[in-house]
């Protein structure tokens, strides 16, 4: 397994289609719905497997100079609980550091509070419902 920051349209590609197939298609979201008008200014990351193929996404930017912003994390359905999703957000824990962030949030689905918990982000509090159906929790930690 490695880490890349997709550079090439091809690892874009593949790095979309996951994050699509992870986040949206579930709940009946049309292809496009994946991208964020951000996207150009965050850092991407991709685990792929010893194939070359994606098995996670995640993409930090920087909210504030001190504070970065984790989104659109998605580990492959077939992949999860194997703690892939800690080898991503540790990855872009050290970018955001070497970035000059202090602190590090996200809005985590309530489904994966508790691997946020598991990494030492704390709930700050009960926020959105995404598709009116998916709650989630802005959660936090000192870098």
């Amino acid at each position: 397994m490695q880490i890349i920051e997709p550079t090439t349209p091809e690892q874009f590609e593949q790095y979309y289609r996951l994050r699509y197939q992870t986040l949206r298609e579930p709940w009946g979201q049309p292809e496009g719905s994946e991208h964020a008008e951000d996207d150009n200014t965050a850092i991407h990351a991709m685990l792929l497997d010893d194939a070359g193929e994606a098995v996670g996404v995640c993409r930090m930017h920087l909210a504030t100079p001190e504070e970065a912003q984790i989104r659109f994390m998605g580990i492959r359905q077939d992949m999860q609980g194997k703690k892939l999703g800690d080898q991503l957000l540790h990855y872009q824990e050290e970018r955001a550091r070497q970035l000059g962030a202090t602190r590090m949030m996200l809005q985590a689905r309530e489904n994966a509070v508790n691997f946020y918990r598991r990494n030492g982000y704390e709930i700050e509090e009960k926020s959105h419902l995404l598709f009116g159906t998916i709650q989630h929790y802005r959660m936090a930690r000192q870098l």
